[in-house]
């Protein structure tokens, strides 16, 4: 790595000024961590790569929903990285620039030294009109009976939500917000200014890690309900409640994964649930899978995994072709990046690179000062059309909550 870059900077203040010069970034929390990462691509647009997790350089990557071989994803490249604690001050820094490259003076000297930190005063919902409401639940019941007749087992039909900011949102700020209230969520946001596109989340679906020791994690996560009950009180995850057609939809996604280990032939993974887990305001069931890619002589298993899962049986449904070919037909919307993958890649530790990309759930696309909010619901031949719509407005307050705070 290069040297440092200068230590004055808080991660509100460099993040306003990479915005400020059109330079893409890339502002992420780990699940139950503190610190926060924060990393700059100076080209000024945002390249396109095929994700081979052994080949690519420092960075973070996005990919859209629709990504054959994950040969479209997004690429930021690592020019300027730093680690931050929970109060914003620097823990360490790299560059990969020399000094008088012009980058140095769009993020340091221009740096902005006054940064809004609170979010515009009035927030207005774009209420969903009861033909939107009428038109998802008839799609769940065509997807239902195309089920029943055999077509696919399982689809994820998903839609949006639209909000008005009064002016554009502090990101820093919406995104502290998200790491305070889900402390077990991959929380991030992506400055994308060939789209004039922010994307902010807080997903907790971890899709491929391999960390420093070479241990690869994937998970099945499906089934939804509230963490609360009539009352308002927390469940207990002891207490949680799971319908047939829930603890199904889960089993369907852990078939897939371990249907892929089959595939390459690896044998010698381990296996962790299913387990009731909590992700803010709502309740999901998980399993965990782990492989020690060294004790399997398997280096490459993280990209090879990766290619094999996107999209998963969690945002797209089994079998895959089917279940995206109805999706593609039948949502009345583009989900772009939404239900695609993101995080950071070979971002340097002391004991060596780590990489850890999750699906992108429970997110926001800002465009100036509108928001649009993505939700799905996982259908089985049980789905029940109004119960779907209520799972999809549940996940919509995990952002709208955070925004109306």
């Amino acid at each position: 790595m290069s040297s440092t870059v200068q230590t004055q900077q808080t991660s509100h203040s460099v993040w306003q000024a990479a915005v400020q010069a059109g330079y893409p970034a890339a502002l992420w929390r780990l699940p139950n961590r503190t610190d926060r990462e924060l990393i700059i691509d100076s080209s000024g647009s945002v390249s396109t790569v095929v994700m081979d997790l052994e080949e690519l350089p420092m960075g973070f990557a996005v990919s859209p929903f629709i990504n054959p071989e994950t040969e479209n994803t997004l690429f930021l490249k690592a020019d300027f990285y730093w680690r931050f604690d929970e109060n914003g001050n620097i823990l360490a820094s790299q560059n990969q620039l020399a000094t008088d490259h012009p980058a140095f003076d769009s993020l340091f000297k221009n740096n902005p030294k006054t940064v809004k930190n609170n979010l515009a005063p009035t927030v207005n919902i774009v209420q969903a009109t009861d033909n939107q409401q009428q038109q998802f639940e008839e799609t769940v019941g065509r997807a239902i009976r195309q089920m029943e007749r055999g077509k696919f087992r399982k689809v994820v039909l998903s839609r949006t939500k639209t909000i008005r900011f009064e002016e554009q949102p502090a990101i820093p700020t919406l995104f502290n917000r998200l790491c305070a209230a889900y402390p077990n969520a991959f929380v991030s946001a992506v400055y994308l200014p060939d789209r004039n596109q922010i994307w902010i989340g807080a997903t907790p679906e971890r899709l491929v890690s391999v960390d420093a020791g070479g241990i690869f994690r994937t998970v099945a996560l499906a089934g939804t309900q509230s963490a609360f009950d009539g009352e308002g009180r927390p469940k207990r995850t002891a207490d949680a409640p799971w319908t047939q057609k829930e603890i199904e939809e889960q089993a369907l996604v852990s078939r897939y994964i371990i249907g892929c280990f089959k595939k390459i032939r690896v044998r010698e993974y381990i296996e962790e649930g299913p387990k009731t887990v909590i992700a803010g305001n709502l309740m999901h069931l998980r399993s965990d899978y782990s492989v020690d890619t060294q004790a399997v002589n398997f280096p490459q298993l993280g990209t090879v995994m990766l290619r094999l899962l996107h999209p998963t049986s969690a945002v797209c449904g089994m079998p895959r072709e089917a279940a995206q070919e109805f999706i593609l037909t039948n949502e009345t919307h583009q989900r772009e990046l939404y239900s695609g993958f993101l995080g950071p890649v070979n971002i340097y530790r002391t004991e060596g690179p780590e990489t850890h990309l999750f699906v992108n759930l429970r997110c926001m696309k800002l465009e100036g000062q509108e928001g649009t909010l993505y939700a799905g619901a996982g259908l089985t031949e049980d789905s029940s059309p109004a119960k779907e719509w209520r799972e999809t407005e549940l996940k919509c307050d995990t952002m709208l909550a955070i925004v109306k705070s």
